[in-house]
């Protein structure tokens, strides 16, 4: 019986530990593809995922599809802009909710994930009903992408920073007040520090979700063209390999920023 349960246990244990292995490469395949595409040659081939000869090229000469490289630039000036507002507006909405006790706050965190939680279709065209009634319907473009980013991001940045403020410890902030500490430097030295992974995360979903949004985009773009609308362009007559070469660049940065955070708040666990 006793070998039977360490065989169960050792099975179990290795079950899970096999199941997890088998969800990450399921996942980080198509990111290899990605990368290894970047590298391939089919300017003589329709079949764009026909992996033909290895080069350069394609890194060398990463703007060589026409208006390739201005999409990318928009979608990152939009991104890093929208990251910037709905960051620091979902912030103070995270504090006022977390913080303050005031008339409609259940109804309030009940309704920041409506946005998450509806189709993007439907957010898409409601903002681009929002914007033909309010008379920019003529004026579509990087200002009202901008404003639709905002939108939907804000969610997003509430539900992240909320989760970081409810599991903070009030007793250091008291801790530091019982110390004759005033409540700009208690915020700046204890409770911001503290609270600022949370906020960290929240800035590089939010420009994720903008910089590969499409839906939304098109409907309230107007002749103003992102990077994913770039793609889905010219998908009608063949991508060029250099759209995985932007790929790669995000993926690397994301990692980049990803592991570098790891890296530091383990050496501050360590101090």
């Amino acid at each position: 019986m006793n070998g039977l349960q360490r065989a169960g246990r050792w099975i179990g244990e290795h079950l899970v530990l096999a199941a997890g292995l088998l969800v990450l490469v399921y996942m980080f395949v198509p990111i290899a593809v990605v990368m290894l595409m970047s590298f391939n040659d089919n300017s003589e081939s329709r079949n764009v995922y026909a992996f033909r000869d290895f080069t350069w090229s394609n890194w060398a000469n990463p703007c060589k599809p026409d208006g390739m490289c201005e999409a990318v630039v928009r979608s990152i000036e939009i991104g890093l802009l929208a990251t910037l507002v709905a960051t620091l507006l979902g912030s103070l909405a995270a504090f006022a909710l977390v913080r303050h006790d005031f008339i409609g706050r259940s109804v309030a965190n009940t309704v920041i994930f409506l946005p998450m939680a509806s189709p993007e279709i439907v957010m898409g065209s409601s903002l681009l009903a929002l914007f033909v009634a309010g008379g920019f319907g003529g004026q579509l473009g990087f200002v009202t992408i901008f404003i639709a980013h905002v939108m939907f991001c804000l969610s997003f940045v509430i539900v992240t920073v909320k989760a970081r403020l409810s599991g903070l410890d009030q007793n250091l902030e008291q801790a530091a007040m019982d110390l004759y500490a005033s409540e700009w430097t208690t915020f700046w030295r204890i409770t911001f520090p503290l609270v600022f992974p949370g906020v960290a995360a929240a800035a590089l979903l939010s420009f994720s979700l903008s910089f590969d949004d499409f839906i939304i985009t098109n409907l309230n773009a107007g002749q103003t063209v992102t990077f994913p609308m770039f793609v889905w362009g010219v998908a009608q007559r063949g991508i060029p390999m250099q759209v995985n070469v932007v790929g790669t660049v995000m993926f690397l940065i994301s990692l980049f920023l990803v592991v570098g955070n790891m890296l530091v708040t383990r050496k501050r666990a360590a101090v």
